[in-house]
């Protein structure tokens, strides 16, 4: 089963069309800022002047601190949760 359902999202505010335009504008924004993320702490290590074996081990720690969720469940998340709100035209 899905958590949050579609009744628990809309709430009878919404329909279903209004929903997955969000989720997905929401999911787009969240995808943005994960690479954003990725690229600067790639960035951060390559500008180092470090042993380049020796920078490996930074990178892998600070990209496990991105989360690996999905972005269309965390937007989802986020909507239920009310960090993201379907404002109606």
């Amino acid at each position: 089963m899905i958590f949050p359902s579609i009744e628990q999202l809309t709430k009878n505010k919404y329909n279903r069309y209004e929903l997955v335009i969000a989720t997905a504008k929401a999911a787009r924004i969240i995808t943005d800022v994960v690479i954003e993320k990725k690229e600067e702490i790639e960035k951060n290590a390559n500008t180092k002047e470090t042993n380049p074996n020796e920078k490996v081990i930074p990178v892998q720690k600070d990209l496990k601190e991105i989360p690996e969720e999905k972005p269309v469940k965390t937007a989802i998340q986020k909507i239920f949760n009310g960090e993201f709100l379907i404002v109606a035209d």
